[in-house]
């Protein structure tokens, strides 16, 4: 905040510090009001994806909102972060952040005093997987009015059972990634209780069994010979034409809870110039549906990833130091609103720039926005409140460690 003080006309860095941590403004309001802008954008029926994914946000320490040891999916390896399940409208080449639902780790729920501190809300202090964020997201996204057509999310939504069957009894289409060890039918397995044996006591079974085993995905896609992989062209980009090869089957899904199997479709996709990248898909879509589209609406996924980048090279997504729950809400809001804004300027200049990128607009903004007059007064003024606000801190050090010594009296308490 002091640096943007600094920069922008009339600002006050505590004015701006006390509107993003801990004034009263409802962020709900501003992301339902992204969101149905941004769908009378994109929202165009089956052509408009809300894609699920998080993010993790490194940070230091152990108060701010959220923050613990655990996956950082950005480095790629277990990190001090807070971690955000976002969803983003996206049709085409266009794609923006539109929601989402910060993840509380264990020992967030079960501590109620370091919730407090944080300020957590009473109703938010429950124990709930990324998942079932998600589909939070996907159900108050859909009776909120954003127009989608269906739902994309990567493995660790897709291998969650629950997140499709629930998804699939609300009546969403999904197109959602798999691992590797995910097991399928490939016919139907045809459930039924088997009769008791002749001649044993006890009660007659119950239990519903397939006729057949499952079988993993992978072991089914490397027993298919190699003129089985259609290929095509999903899009061009700054390299040129992106080709793929892919494999498509119906299969079949039981948990072995259900009283019937979901016959839902199979896609696996693999890159030509990048063979070993493999990627396994299942779809409740519509059985007409093409194996054709079912590779785009996979390749779709890769907007939200799009999203992410831009949130965080030009709009300061991961660029915060606040530690409350309210203000972790705010700065996310207001990211978004100006992601919505960058979304606006592409749309509305299509036909005469149709090149113009998030980073071009933030070039723009430096620019053309007004800024504070850089005086020579101006530079040494601010030097002054650094080095006193600097002076100030360390200080206060000196005298925490008098009092720990015991060489002072602690201060007084104030109320």
């Amino acid at each position: 905040m002091e640096r943007m003080a600094e920069a922008v006309p009339d600002a006050d860095e505590q004015q701006l510090q006390h509107f993003l941590s801990n004034s009263a403004w409802d962020e709900r309001a501003v992301l339902d009001q992204v969101a149905l802008e941004a769908s009378g954008l994109l929202g165009s029926g089956e052509d408009t994806a809300l894609l699920i994914d998080e993010s993790g946000l490194t940070k230091k320490g152990k108060h701010s909102a959220g923050v613990a040891r655990q996956w950082n999916g950005r480095l790629g390896k277990q990190d001090n972060c807070q971690v955000g399940v976002f969803s983003a409208l996206s049709r085409g080449s266009l794609s923006t952040l539109i929601d989402v639902r910060l993840f509380l780790p264990k020992g967030w729920v079960n501590d109620g005093k370091r919730c407090d501190a944080a300020g957590v809300p009473k109703d938010a202090r429950q124990k709930k997987t990324k998942p079932e964020l998600a589909l939070e997201m996907v159900r108050y996204n859909r009776q909120l009015g954003v127009r989608f057509g269906w739902v994309g999310a990567d493995g660790l939504y897709g291998n969650d059972p629950a997140f499709l069957r629930c998804l699939d009894n609300d009546g969403e289409v999904f197109l959602a990634d798999v691992h590797k060890a995910q097991r399928v039918y490939l016919e139907d397995p045809d459930l039924h209780v088997p009769p008791t044996p002749a001649g044993k006591n006890g009660r007659p079974r119950s239990k519903l069994v397939a006729k057949s085993k499952p079988i993993r995905v992978d072991d089914w896609m490397q027993a298919q010979p190699e003129k089985s992989w259609e290929k095509i062209n999903l899009r061009g980009s700054t390299k040129g034409k992106m080709r793929i090869e892919f494999l498509h089957r119906r299969v079949w899904l039981w948990d072995k809870k259900e009283s019937q199997a979901h016959c839902w479709h199979l896609l696996i996709r693999r890159e030509i110039e990048r063979p070993s990248e493999i990627k396994y898909s299942l779809s409740n879509a519509p059985e007409e549906t093409t194996p054709i589209r079912l590779a785009r609406m996979q390749a779709q996924r890769y907007w939200v990833e799009r999203s992410f980048q831009d949130g965080k090279s030009h709009v300061g997504l991961n660029d915060y130091q606040v530690r409350g729950w309210r203000g972790w809400h705010h700065h996310m809001a207001l990211v978004m609103m100006a992601m919505l804004f960058m979304l606006k300027e592409r749309v509305t200049t299509k036909e005469d720039i149709p090149l113009l990128s998030c980073a071009d607009i933030e070039i723009l903004l430096t620019h053309f926005l007004p800024r504070r007059d850089v005086t020579t007064d101006e530079v040494i003024r601010q030097m002054e409140v650094r080095h006193s606000q600097r002076q100030a801190s360390i200080d206060q050090a000196f005298a925490r460690e008098r009092v720990s010594r015991g060489l002072d009296p602690p201060p007084p308490v104030t109320k």
